[in-house]
């Protein structure tokens, strides 16, 4: 049994407007998705499914053998933590300790290792300094890196990132990039929804493409990421590396995974 399934979903918002139609997908255990597509296409409102936060219209999702319409939110949410593109619509408390140790202490964790995985979430995020200030006077990419750390810090099994590089700068994107491939390695199931397909590229997930509601496309990163007429298709941008893999006369099987790979096939053609 699949841990994640769609049957056939559809989603009609109370003004009326159908923002999912019929999608149809599974996602395994300890899968890497990543899922693109323009804004409207859908993307949020599919992973809302995923912890209940939304219901179906019409068809059934289910994790982990359960149907999301008879269980709650708060049931879902031990195993399925949801990074929202908007980190003002999910901090609420009154300092960023406690916005990390909310779910912790609601959840049961033990005290002793509650302060452990505190230590931890605000060290690796560089979020020490604001341990005691309210949310509230954090940057827009300070907050994103809340967001992150209050639900990496319960350790769910099921970890879902709407927009997580948003407001990012280069080293945190790269941090970031590693947690996901750690957490990935360690047995979790990890959904990405980015615009960002440069860093998706280097994460190489399985990769959906939405489009108006539908899911129009689904594979290996490498292999959508070629179909131009696909991406074109749900206004997504090709990856630079595969860009210049289409650009070369001469090139290799498959499109470069890094620039260092990209670095070293020209270093020989021209040597």
């Amino acid at each position: 049994m699949s841990l994640i399934e769609f049957k056939d979903v559809t989603f009609v918002h109370q003004n009326g407007v159908t923002a999912l139609k019929g999608v149809s997908l599974s996602v395994e255990r300890d899968e890497l998705v990543g899922i693109v597509g323009e804004n409207g296409a859908g993307k949020t409102t599919l992973v809302k499914h995923i912890n209940g936060l939304l219901k179906p219209t019409s068809g059934s999702v289910t994790v982990d053998g359960k149907n999301t319409r008879d269980v709650s939110t708060a049931a879902l949410a031990r195993n399925v933590g949801i990074a929202f593109q908007n980190a003002n619509q999910q901090l609420f408390s009154d300092s960023v300790e406690n916005e990390i140790t909310y779910a912790l202490k609601n959840f049961g964790f033990d005290p002793g290792l509650i302060q452990k995985r505190l230590d931890w979430a605000l060290g690796f995020f560089g979020l020490e300094e604001y341990r005691k200030s309210s949310p509230l006077i954090l940057s827009g990419g300070e907050k994103k890196r809340l967001t992150l750390a209050s639900i990496l810090a319960w350790d769910p099994d099921v970890v879902v990132l709407d927009e997580p590089t948003v407001g990012q700068d280069a080293i945190q994107k790269e941090k970031l990039a590693e947690i996901i491939k750690l957490l990935h390695s360690a047995g979790k199931t990890i959904i990405t929804v980015s615009h960002d397909v440069e860093f998706l590229w280097t994460l190489q997930p399985r990769l959906l493409v939405m489009k108006q509601g539908s899911v129009v496309g689904d594979g290996p990163c490498a292999t959508v990421m070629k179909d131009r007429m696909l991406l074109e298709g749900a206004r997504v941008s090709q990856p630079q590396l595969v860009q210049l893999y289409d650009a070369l006369n001469v090139r290799p099987d498959q499109p470069f995974r890094d620039v260092s790979e990209a670095r070293a096939w020209i270093e020989r053609g021209t040597s």
